[in-house]
């Protein structure tokens, strides 16, 4: 379909879309995927959900304060103005937002939106070299930093990136500046199909993809997965481990509760028993993680701190069976299992309360469609092993990059996951089709880790791939060739750990290592990874943890 005038002055994202020959086939059949042309999604999330339900709402929670609707509102406007007024910013521009879930982090994201800019939301774990490919990919106008993860972002060698912190008690932070202004900042009317933020994903070769996502995107995925699947109400209380920067936390724990006038409890980092705790405090309803803090949770003795759970999605890696209902045992609740992609915002196939099959992912989520197709592109039969392939309001558009014409074919996003689909219409997952290692819920590229390691003058030669572990699903197992005459022992592999951890994201590390005569590879020098998985099995590695 043509796309609307825009609301951008900057044209770099449209400029960069895929070739419309490029995109998936989308598909509205849903009242509630009827959106006006002239759409900004952070408006509909502030505004029309404070003249639903009311301003003096709580709306987002720490474990120490409490933000009504119209704090937020109002903070988020104040953002825009210092975005537009001080920083010089122009309807189109990339803002990166960097640090963990905290209410600021949250108003930077709507305050970007209002203003038009194109929201670029980072693990506030990564490093500066990580940094610097993102910023050479979405061509970064300005960013707005926790200021205690500022240090990696300086570091990062940025060209023209202009950079306020918050968080800390001095002038110059945006809290400061912004306390100056006035809260009704007037909002960019952006069209619906104007791009509102960048999602960075990494494929197996380690260069991220950036997924560009809509203003109407934005709230699909809540009048999806959200609205007819975890039905929330206003009356509920959200939270979750994943960070804004995953997109399963950008809907999870922001978007779904304000598009409900819902409230929602931001946590920076917790482990399982302290995440019941803070459940348990704020009579939390809506859970989201991954099914490792599920299953510690349970092992740990804390189901009578889950009382207050209704509904709990689980989601970023494969929900064990047993982990499923040992968790349904301990507390009566059916964990909602989910697939879905930076790609395609959101969870697109999952089932809920009577219709959950334990084990299976479910079905298409309503408003989505999803099919298993063979090598020919055609559906195969029930019960046959295929290509998962979906279509939806939402679907891949990636920024400038030739690897568009792998996840779509033939109008269907193909998301790289093997499945098959019983006669019920159920889809079972089986594998993912590529080398991406899914551990604990993070997507981490093998490759990218291969990168690091070759930085140590120490290291030769090395595969990695990843490896099945009973608690994180799969961890990164690094093996590894050393330059001849170093030795290869414990105190090399908590060396070479150490190092990857200060080269890219701590939680990308090798959590075995394995140290190797050589690598094996193809008469052409292809690394054959597949040999280091079977080399793991037949060896029962030990994570060095």
């Amino acid at each position: 379909m043509p796309l609307s005038p825009s609301g951008h002055t900057d044209t770099f994202s449209r400029d960069n879309l895929p070739p419309a020959d490029q995109w998936p086939d989308l598909v509205f059949d849903l009242p509630e995927l009827q959106y006006p042309e002239r759409l900004n999604c952070a408006v509909a999330l502030l505004d029309d959900t404070i003249a639903a339900h009311g301003a003096d709402r709580p709306c987002l929670l720490s474990p120490t304060e409490t933000w009504t609707y119209a704090e937020v509102r109002r903070t988020a406007h104040q953002v825009a103005a210092v975005l537009v007024e001080d920083l010089g910013l122009a309807p189109g521009n990339r803002v990166l937002l960097r640090g963990p879930n905290t209410p600021w982090l949250a108003v930077c994201w709507l305050g970007v939106v209002l203003a038009g800019g194109v929201a670029v939301t980072t693990m506030a774990l990564l490093r500066s070299k990580e940094l610097e490919v993102i910023g050479e990919i979405a061509q970064l106008d300005l960013a707005l930093c926790d200021t205690r993860f500022r240090a990696d972002l300086d570091a990062a060698r940025i060209p023209g990136l202009r950079t306020v912190g918050f968080g800390a008690d001095d002038a110059d932070d945006l809290s400061a500046l912004a306390a100056g202004k006035y809260d009704g900042f007037a909002a960019v009317q952006t069209a619906a199909d104007d791009v509102a933020m960048f999602a960075f994903t990494s494929g197996t070769t380690g260069r991220p993809k950036c997924a560009m996502h809509f203003h109407r995107d934005v709230l699909a995925m809540a009048d999806t997965f959200s609205r007819h699947v975890l039905r929330p109400t206003a009356d509920d209380v959200f939270t979750g481990t994943p960070p804004l920067a995953f997109t399963f936390g950008l809907g999870a724990v922001l978007i779904f509760p304000l598009r409900v006038g819902a409230s929602t409890l931001l946590v920076e980092r917790a482990s399982p028993d302290e995440l019941a705790e803070l459940i348990a405090a704020h009579r939390v309803s809506v859970l989201s993680t991954a099914p490792l803090a599920y299953r510690a949770m349970i092992a740990g003795g804390k189901a009578p701190e889950l009382a207050s759970l209704r509904r709990c999605v689980s989601a970023g890696e494969t929900l064990p069976r047993s982990v499923w209902e040992a968790f349904h045992e301990a507390t009566g609740l059916k964990i909602i299992d989910g697939i879905g992609s930076t790609e395609m915002l959101h969870i697109f196939i999952a089932c809920a309360d009577d219709d959950i099959r334990p084990g299976s992912t479910g079905r298409p989520v309503p408003g989505y469609r999803a099919t298993v197709l063979g090598p020919d592109g055609e559906p195969v039969p029930d019960g046959e092993l295929g290509s998962l392939a979906v279509k939806g309001p939402t679907g891949c558009r990636y920024l400038a990059d030739e690897r568009q014409r792998t996840y779509v074919r033939n109008g269907w996003n193909f998301t790289g996951d093997t499945y098959l689909r019983d006669p019920d219409g159920y889809f079972w997952f089986q594998a993912r089709s590529d080398d991406m290692i899914v551990s604990a819920g993070y997507n981490i590229a093998g490759p990218e880790v291969e990168a690091a390691l070759m930085g140590h003058p120490d290291v030769s030669e090395c595969g990695v791939v990843g490896v099945p572990d009973s608690d994180r699903g799969n961890v990164v197992a690094a093996y590894v060739v050393l330059r001849a005459g170093v030795d290869g022992d414990g105190a090399k592999a908590k060396e070479l750990q150490d190092f990857v951890k200060a080269e890219i994201a701590p939680y990308k590390y090798p959590r075995v290592v394995d140290f190797v005569a050589e690598l094996p590879r193809t008469n052409t020098g292809k690394l054959q990874r597949f040999r280091l998985r079977e080399q793991a099995a037949d060896t029962d590695a030990v994570p060095l943890r």
